[in-house]
């Protein structure tokens, strides 16, 4: 159905799930049976052997490569799914219930993906989708629990535990990819205690292989390069106590598996860190960073700057996957501006405009950029464009409600290396007011890096939140609200001037002490909202309270900006 050298793309929309082929012929896969009801999700898996979808009814899996079904598993209402890497085995989430003797109900399930057999069940009360999951190789597969990380043999999960990790306070893990499997864990700051970060080989956990402590960390995000040999830890922290950011401080570190090396990454600009990407090599990683306008650095392998970028408006950056371009781009608050960088002379390639997107990833060829608006960041002008990887967009596609998209990963042996920018082909299909309209871009609604997507905190890049605060941006994680716009003017009305004044004046009469207690509980009702926000943007149904509550989010800011200014 599909060859070698022909990509794929699936996307999701309010009426429809499909699956279509990439360059020249963007158009739906035939023999591929669209599902009649509203699908929920849908995943390809790490090396795109597999592709899912849920419907409330059930999960059908396919082989990616021909489209075929595999099997069907009759588990209704599922909210998230994710592969193995190879797509032998599938992990289901359902929301929580309790049972009649009050325990939970086992809502993680893992299955077959081969004959949908059912081969596991645990409780787990969170969507955490990285916290099932399995080595590359698929040999080995583990999950947290209170205090300890717990590894099985994949073949027998579920029949006992087979080894087990066991440290106080274990807040986070993640399995390396590569031939040599590793696993990092995280255990916050406790009782006066650094932060430590440890890495250990699978199944040899006497002794660790690296280990990093730190101060300002409560929670972290990592990245493996795809060799498995290195790892950047991003840590933020709850509160910024020097007073420059209201959603905490972060910093980077850089850890060898091999103990040999570890740092601090030197970052030269003050302020947060946007985005980070290993190069395929594994042998370097850029990092966006600082207060807008950001830097944009390229690091080697012992974490040495060799490459600026330059400072401009930007919070994204991601190589194509052979590693012959680098975009690097800014998104939400900021204008949707793409830059393109020949990765051999470091020269920039061009630079154009994707307004109000909200979705950015690389073809696995690596010559083409695709960029979605997406619902409910933003609910008019949904759809997807194909870009160049020499910046000239070839093809447009309008898709109302537009949920979900992403391209089909592949082997980037399956196509010929670039050497360098090739001229672009002719458009296929590009409405004839798109070059107008790149002009002069406007902001949407807020983007989210994808490794900060399902996160279980609903944070996004710090510089969003800020702008967002401000008043320079949008509202976190939702729809622009213009000033004209009914929701615009009902925040005006609410969450004015006066609101900011009566603030200031309840503050006045405070103590130090209940300043800030004040400023912790406005913080926790911040982080609140921003997990509903998360929610509604993976399209789940917001109850009548948590509607509410989203609606206290201009006033929450003005009271935290209120109760800063005399701390």
């Amino acid at each position: 159905m599909t060859s070698t050298q022909t990509t794929q793309f699936s996307y999701r929309s309010q009426k429809e799930l499909t699956v279509w082929s990439g360059y020249p012929d963007y158009k739906p896969i035939k023999g591929f049976e669209k599902p009649e009801t509203a699908t929920r999700t849908f995943q390809y898996s790490k090396y795109g052997h597999a592709y899912a979808y849920a419907t409330n009814e059930s999960v059908k899996v396919f082989d990616a490569s021909t489209l075929t079904q595999r099997c069907e598993i009759q588990q209704a209402n599922v909210v998230d799914l994710w592969f193995s890497p190879q797509g032998s085995y599938l992990a289901t989430w359902q929301r929580p219930t309790k049972l009649e003797d009050g325990s939970g109900s086992r809502n993680l399930l893992i299955w077959d993906a081969l004959n949908g057999e059912q081969i596991a069940s645990f409780s787990q009360k969170q969507i955490n989708n990285w916290n099932f999951q399995w080595t590359d190789d698929e040999k080995y597969c583990a999950r947290m629990v209170t205090g300890e990380v717990q590894f099985w043999e994949s073949k027998n999960v579920g029949k006992g535990v087979w080894a087990r990790l066991k440290l106080e306070g274990v807040a986070k893990f993640s399995l390396s990819p590569g031939k040599a499997p590793a696993v990092a864990v995280f255990i916050p700051e406790r009782k006066g205690a650094p932060a430590i970060v440890r890495m250990y080989s699978i199944p040899n956990f006497n002794q660790a292989l690296s280990n990093k402590t730190f101060y300002k960390a409560d929670s972290v995000q990592m990245f493996w390069n795809d060799l498995g040999t290195n790892l950047l830890v991003l840590t933020q922290t709850d509160v910024d106590k020097t007073g420059k950011s209201y959603y905490g401080e972060t910093n980077l570190y850089y850890l060898a598996v091999a103990g040999n090396f570890d740092c601090r990454v030197p970052l030269d600009k003050e302020g947060a860190v946007h985005d980070v990407t290993w190069g395929p090599d594994s042998k370097e990683f850029v990092v966006v960073y600082g207060s807008m306008p950001a830097k944009t650095t390229l690091f080697d392998h012992r974490a040495n700057a060799i490459f600026s970028f330059g400072v401009d408006p930007r919070n994204y950056v991601r190589y194509n996957p052979q590693g012959t371009i680098v975009a690097v781009a800014g998104f939400g608050n900021l204008n949707g501006t793409i830059d393109l960088w020949d990765r051999k002379t470091l020269k920039k390639v061009n630079t154009f405009h994707a307004p109000n997107a909200s979705h950015c990833e690389w073809s696995p060829c690596g010559r083409f950029l695709m960029t979605a608006t997406l619902t409910p960041r933003l609910r008019v002008d949904n759809g997807f464009k194909m870009w160049h990887h020499s910046g000239s967009l070839i093809y447009e596609e309008n898709v109302d409600e537009l949920f979900q998209v992403g391209w089909r990963p592949q082997p980037v042996k399956e196509f010929p290396s670039m050497r360098s920018p090739s001229p672009p082909p002719k458009p296929i299909k590009v409405n004839a007011t798109s070059k107008t309209a790149t002009i002069s871009p406007k902001p949407a609604g807020a983007y989210r890096p994808p490794h900060l997507r399902g996160s279980t905190t609903g944070t996004t890049t710090l510089s969003q939140r800020e702008a967002a605060l401000s008043g320079r941006g949008p509202s976190i994680g939702g729809q622009r609200k213009g000033p004209g716009s009914p929701a615009g003017k009902n925040n005006k009305n609410n969450n004015g001037s006066n609101a900011g004044a009566l603030t200031k004046s309840s503050v006045d009469s405070m103590t130090p002490e209940e300043k800030q207690k004040k400023l912790r509980n406005l913080e926790k009702k911040l982080r609140q909202i921003a997990e509903i926000r998360d929610k509604q943007s993976r399209g789940q149904k917001l109850d009548t309270a948590q509607v509410q509550k989203l609606s206290t989010e201009a006033s929450v800011m003005r009271e935290i900006a209120a109760v800063r200014e005399q701390l």
